[in-house]
């Protein structure tokens, strides 16, 4: 996710480094004109609009990297990453809505910029514009499709992307399940890892590591994004013009913008999103009707959910928050593990019917991993609700207790990593519960191997 390089430069921009030291880097960037010729555009709604964009820029990487990082075969010149970023009049509030780049689109009619030939509007996959018309295309397919006007367009490519993150010397991922793609070459197994420019490409690039694909490479992306900047304006860069400019600098080299992006927008768009996290900041992507939509001649497309992502859109346009009416989340015990760390199998000791799928589903709800397999304990009904654990994983137990008050440990040795609840009569409900500091000292229920995540 190129577009993580450009939002962490800056958010930089904004903190203390000064107006004059902004305005000199702001002459190093390559200017592109997407907005010629525009016509019928969408009205101006409140705030500042920019559409981000990562560039398949493969070419410009060496046939080293390209074996190492698992970027063979021919460079599409298409988009890799789409986001849409929202920044309110005063400042004070930046809203990013990822748009999936297999999105089902229709591009608007147009004339191909090389051939000077006429081109129908048509469908394609929403990545597929980049290919056929450049930004100025790719921004008339968004808006098109979202009835937002774009301000401003900044575009970032593989390269700029892996030398960003080098220059800050690494950015901080956890992970609390093994992280396997051989597509891209990600091999990350459970706890924090520092990626280094061509690790962290394999991870925002990588669709193969579970059945989410391009909807669950999207969520990696915007934890990468938050993590990358929180490395910058954490790690000693902010205040340090002269590690500033190094990485300003390295990632500018390979940044196009438009004419009218330069020192004041990089400072609004630098204040807004100081402190960015994924969880504080307004962080989301558009709602999806289906996540296999064919389409003839183009294959399986993302299909928006039209009345959601309208009323998304409608949000974005009168610069409202994207969650004004979040329900506040329930006071949740502070545990030793990740309930996400922690398997967990569930029993019905009673002739309830049905209680095992409740609990197993209320357990999912605050994070647990469970099974998703209810059975059905043999015998006599149980009354107290006990929890069997392998002693060596006594931690992830006690937090698996902590969210069954009232429940009873049984250590059973080498039960292995899989702890086993069984409710009893006087089940009455999971207390919310999640891991505040650094969880240490737990092992992985794979490798064995100790477990480090936030």
């Amino acid at each position: 996710m190129r577009v993580a390089t450009s939002l962490s430069l800056l958010v930089l921009g904004a903190g203390g480094i000064g107006h004059a030291v902004v305005t000199s880097l702001d002459t190093g960037i390559a200017r592109v004109d997407p907005f010629k010729d525009m016509k019928n555009r969408p009205e101006a709604g409140h705030g500042m609009n920019l559409l981000l964009v990562g560039t398949d820029g493969r070419d410009k990487i060496t046939r080293e990297e390209r074996q190492k990082y698992r970027l063979g075969g021919a460079p599409c010149h298409c988009t890799d990453t789409i986001m849409l970023v929202h920044i309110s009049p005063e400042r004070g509030r930046a809203s990013v809505v990822s748009l999936p780049r297999d999105s089902y689109a229709e591009i608007p009619a147009h004339i191909d910029q090389t051939a000077g030939k006429h081109h129908n509007a048509h469908p394609v996959k929403l990545n597929a514009a980049y290919a056929e018309g450049g930004p100025s295309l790719t921004v008339r397919t968004v808006e098109h499709m979202t009835k937002v006007k774009i301000d401003h367009y900044l575009e970032v490519d593989f390269t700029s992307f892996m030398k960003t993150v080098d220059a800050l010397g690494g950015v901080d991922i956890c992970t609390a399940r093994p992280m396997k793609d051989t597509y891209t070459g990600l091999d990350l197994g459970v706890g924090t890892h520092k990626l280094d420019g061509g690790q962290a490409l394999q991870y925002v690039r990588s669709r193969h590591v579970d059945g989410a694909a391009d909807l669950g490479r999207m969520q990696r992306q915007q934890r990468f994004l938050a993590a990358l900047i929180n490395q910058a304006t954490s790690g000693g860069v902010l205040l340090n013009p002269v590690k500033f400019r190094q990485v300003s600098a390295t990632m500018l080299g390979s940044v196009r913008a438009d004419e009218g992006f330069g020192t004041d927008e990089m400072l609004a768009l630098g204040k807004a999103m100081r402190g960015f996290t994924a969880a504080s900041s307004e962080f989301t992507s558009v709602p999806v009707g289906s996540v296999s939509y064919p389409v003839n001649g183009i294959g399986s497309t993302v299909k928006w959910d039209e009345a959601k992502a309208s009323r998304l859109f409608q949000m974005v346009r009168e610069d409202k928050p994207l969650a004004p009416h979040r329900p506040a989340r329930p006071k949740a015990t502070t545990v030793d593990v990740s309930p996400q760390q922690i398997r967990v199998q569930v029993y019905n000791g009673t002739r309830a019917d049905g209680l095992g799928r409740r609990l197993d589903d209320a357990l999912r709800a605050t994070g647990f991993n469970t099974t998703r397999t209810p059975l059905n304990r043999a015998g006599a009904e149980v009354r107290r609700t006990y929890v069997r654990y392998d002693p060596r994983w006594d931690r992830s137990a006690k937090s698996l207790a902590a969210a069954l008050p009232g429940c009873e440990l049984l250590a059973v040795m080498g039960q292995g990593p899989t702890l086993k609840v069984t409710a009893g009569t006087d089940y009455k409900g999971v207390r919310t519960v999640r891991a505040e500091e650094r969880n240490q000292g737990e092992f992985d229920a794979v490798t064995g191997d100790e477990v480090v995540c936030p």
